[in-house]
């Protein structure tokens, strides 16, 4: 049986297609609509916020860093400077694949561990967002030319010509100018957003010496520019900029060839030379040796180069000028000598007798004599001369240490001197109570016997002693040691008056008796002199000698010698410079310290003919200079 036909129902069909038809046409014109609608949105009511964030991405705000002041000694000779270093550096938002750039980068330009090592703490540590990150420096030429020939396939990356600072003379003034290198998280994390905000594009910072104390001024003000840039990143135009201010340039009171001479009288030996002008105070030499190189730290100093530094048994990183604390020995024999003479304790006539050595009543224990016959009979002009200890003993004794710290103390021993540098060491001035509160013991007679020969507790850094010998020979007047020419501070104290004034010449005499005299200690300096100077030669134990033991040098080792020290000062006249001399294990300060402090004196006072020609200080009045500030708040 034949299934019936079943004809189309085209009007069904019709209507079916209408429907689905109407339904496409309200869905297409709803998305229209809704299309319009959300370009309306964009286009006219979030168009200055859109405007903006093109803007942010075509337009960015780049710090410019300021140039770094440059440092000069008081004749203009310039000690440290800033010279262009070409630096691969990495902008790291603009780089989608960093690692795979990073070896792109290798095969162009070497880069060592340590190069890699300082980018990832930079990349790791806080920073501001788009700041480029110093990959490599020193590019020669040629690897400059190598990355930029490549630097359409490596966004993010470019070579800048970054100022970078440069120590013409290397090591000759590496303690005291010190060195910057680049800030790290801690620099960040120890300042306010506005100080950050200083040092915005800055990489360089202080950190030791004249570099770090004047920070401040050596930085100068940081500037901004707006710049447009390509998909790439790349600088097409600058739209807007404000320039940096320069850092000031800083003019020290240090003189070159002053300088020199203390580093080369001083050679291959431990040890530190120290020349202040009494006149204002001027620091003149400021030398600690061993030295170090502070262009290796400006661009980070490599692992091997700090391990030779740091590993070094002769540590020139440490600042034996302004840190080291040694005992001073017969050095502050002539200011005990004035302690004593004005108190009333002693005078110039009263003789004793020294037969080699001192001795307490009812105590066996000798103290001894240098020399160990003994001088005979001695008064304070033959004490001085001959640095005898044994009556340097006696009026330690009648002094007492009680009178012998306050004389003392007002000679800059015992506290910093004030110099225009951090970190100074205080040395040690022992008291009673300071034995008490350190030790929990208490004070002995041999205690002041040992402090009336600059042993024992005492210690002083060759910065004090200088210092004291530049109030000694100018008769009391103070000074505050200072590097910078334009900044000299007011001395805390009140000048020293004695009830006798003519006691200071008399020493100054007595000093000068030292070099000219016959039998002076360091008569050796005294050679083809055109001046005369005074001097006070001193040396210090490394170690104690047992009361039944000799001292023969011949035997010991380099290390428990003793050290040498000199304290100087010239013209005798008008004293024009002192000088305080340190040399570790030079056993004899006459003559290991001695021939060092003569070069340093006449290279401030001898003109190219070798005449005597005493420049002129400073123009600058203490008395009526107005006080500055030091960073941090310390007058």
């Amino acid at each position: 049986m034949r299934r019936p036909l079943t004809l189309k129902d085209h009007h069904h069909e019709q209507r079916i297609f209408s429907f689905r038809l109407l339904v496409s046409a309200i869905l297409v014109t709803l998305l229209t609509v809704g299309l319009v609608g959300r370009m309306a949105w964009l286009q006219i009511f979030q168009h200055s916020r859109y405007t903006t964030l093109s803007d942010e991405n075509r337009v960015q705000t780049q710090a410019v860093p300021p140039p770094r002041g440059l440092i000069t000694d008081r004749n203009g000779e310039i000690l440290a400077a800033n010279r262009p270093d070409f630096t691969v550096e990495v902008i790291v938002e603009q780089i989608p694949d960093l690692q795979r750039t990073l070896r792109e980068i290798h095969q162009l330009v070497p880069l060592e561990s340590d190069d890699i090592e300082r980018f990832n703490k930079r990349l790791q540590g806080p920073r501001r967002p788009w700041d480029p990150i110093p990959l490599r420096g020193r590019l020669s030429e040629n690897e400059i030319a190598r990355i930029t020939v490549n630097q359409h396939r490596l966004p993010g990356v470019r070579v800048a010509a970054n100022p970078v600072r440069h120590y013409p003379h290397g090591k000759l003034f590496s303690h005291v100018l010190g060195y910057v290198n680049r800030l790290n998280a801690e620099d960040l994390d120890g300042m306010t957003l506005t100080e950050q905000g200083d040092y915005a594009g800055t990489h360089y910072y202080g950190r030791s010496g004249v570099e770090r104390y004047y920070e401040n001024r050596l930085h100068g003000q940081v500037g901004y520019r707006q710049v447009e840039t390509n998909a790439r990143g790349r600088i097409l135009r600058v739209l807007e900029q404000k320039p940096p201010v320069p850092g000031e340039n800083l003019r020290l009171t240090l003189d070159m060839d002053v300088q020199r001479a203390a580093d080369e009288a001083l050679g291959d030996r431990r040890g530190a030379v120290v020349a202040i002008d009494p006149r204002d105070g001027s620091v003149l030499a400021f030398v600690s040796r061993p030295v170090f190189d502070p262009n290796l730290f400006v661009n980070g100093i490599s692992h091997q180069d700090y391990a030779r530094y740091r590993e070094d048994l002769d540590n020139p990183l440490f600042n034996r000028a302004l840190q080291g604390r040694y005992p001073p020995g017969s050095t502050v024999k002539p200011f005990i000598g004035l302690a004593g003479l004005d108190a009333g304790v002693t005078d110039w006539q009263r003789t004793i007798f020294d037969p080699g050595y001192y001795q307490l009543e009812d105590n066996p224990h000798r103290y001894r004599d240098w020399k160990r016959w003994g001088h005979g009979h001695v008064d304070m002009n033959k004490a001085v001369v001959q640095s005898c200890d044994t009556y340097f003993y006696d009026l330690g004794f009648k002094l007492g240490i009680s009178r012998m710290h306050d004389f003392l103390s007002d000679f800059s021993l015992g506290q910093p001197t004030g110099i225009d540098l951090f970190n100074e060491s205080s040395g040690l001035l022992p008291s009673k109570e300071w034995k008490r509160a350190a030790r929990g013991a208490t004070w002995y007679h041999g205690d002041t016997i040992n402090a009336s020969i600059g042993q024992g507790f005492m210690l002083a850094t060759p910065l004090q002693l200088a210092t004291a010998t530049a109030i000694l020979a100018h008769h009391g007047k103070q000074v505050t040691p200072t590097l910078a020419a334009d900044a000299l501070r007011v001395p805390p104290r009140p000048d020293i008056t004695l009830r006798h004034s003519e006691n200071w010449q008399r020493m100054e005499d007595a000093m000068a008796e030292v070099v000219h005299g016959e039998r002076g200690t360091a008569k050796v300096m005294a050679e083809g002199a055109s001046y005369r100077m005074g001097a006070k030669t001193g040396t210090s134990q490394v170690f104690s000698v047992g009361q039944e033991e000799t001292y023969n040098e011949d035997e010991l080792a380099e290390r428990l010698l003793d050290h040498a020290l000199i304290i100087a000062f010239a013209p005798v006249e008008e004293p024009a410079i002192a000088v305080a001399v340190l040399v570790e294990n030079g056993r004899h300060g006459g003559s290991t310290a001695g021939p060092v402090a003569r070069q340093v004196m006449d290279a401030w006072l001898l003109n190219d003919n070798g005449e005597l020609a005493v420049p002129p200080p400073l123009n600058r009045t203490p008395q009526t200079q107005t006080a500055v500030t030091a960073p941090g708040g310390t007058p």
